[in-house]
């Protein structure tokens, strides 16, 4: 999201895009890009497009961009000309993703990143530069501490970080953008579902053919062992079952 302000303010006055303003962003921000209006989504719902697929709006003073190629494991690596598009406003990056337990955000003001953190139980504090803002601090000072049902054979492992990674990534929502995905809506939430996001089809010439992408998607299928399936035990263990 690019800013002129406080980003979750300006999101409670917004209307409906304009879609030629929206449309120029997105040629603007992807340069050399094959781009093509589809279908849109909402905030709520438009968070995590398919490959390909980025759903965007853009009123005066603030844009919204919503696209998985910028979800990244070093959110300061974003590309020079996304942070250069920020200059005399601020910039905020989220990324988060449930199978993992990975979360990613940053901010930037007037081009200069002041945070950016990236954590997943796999591989621990990924990145972290700057001073923590207000709300990370409950976790980092240990009373946020992660309640997790571990994996059988995990048991009695403690969790590979002192918090769960998406319990901080909905707080981050919250702070930096003015909604969240999980968990109860408090009453000066952000209503991501009444915002409309515009659909684009966003092509770099020098990416795999779509085909091609599926064919690969495919061949990683195949390749997977079969599907685990777990039940809760009455202790609140996982039991496996047998088929589904």
């Amino acid at each position: 999201m690019y800013a002129d302000g406080d980003v979750p303010d300006l999101l409670r006055h917004v209307g409906t895009a304009d879609r030629e303003r929206t449309s120029a962003m997105m040629r603007r921000l992807n340069p050399g890009c094959d781009i093509e209006e589809c279908e849109g989504s909402d905030l709520y719902e438009g968070v995590y497009p398919s490959d390909g697929t980025a759903y965007a709006a853009s009123w005066p003073g603030v844009e919204i961009v919503c696209d998985r190629r910028v979800m990244i494991d070093a959110p300061s690596k974003l590309p020079e000309h996304l942070v250069a598009a920020s200059a005399g406003r601020r910039l905020v990056l989220h990324a988060m993703h449930s199978v993992v337990d990975w979360l990613a955000f940053a901010v930037w003001e007037d081009g200069r990143l002041v945070r950016s953190l990236s954590v997943s139980p796999d591989h621990g504090i990924i990145e972290n530069i700057g001073e923590p803002l207000p709300f990370e601090l409950p976790y980092w000072a240990g009373q946020r501490p992660a309640d997790v049902v571990p994996w059988p054979g995990e048991e009695g492992e403690p969790y590979a970080l002192p918090f769960h990674p998406l319990e901080l990534a909905e707080d981050a929502l919250r702070a930096l953008c003015g909604f969240i995905q999980e968990g109860l809506p408090e009453l000066e939430d952000v209503e991501a579902e009444s915002i409309e996001l515009h659909g684009f089809l966003v092509r770099d010439p020098d990416d795999l053919d779509p085909a091609e992408k599926e064919a690969e998607r495919r061949r990683l299928m195949e390749a997977m062992g079969p599907p685990r399936v777990y039940r809760m035990g009455p202790d609140g263990s996982l039991i496996e079952q047998d088929g589904f």
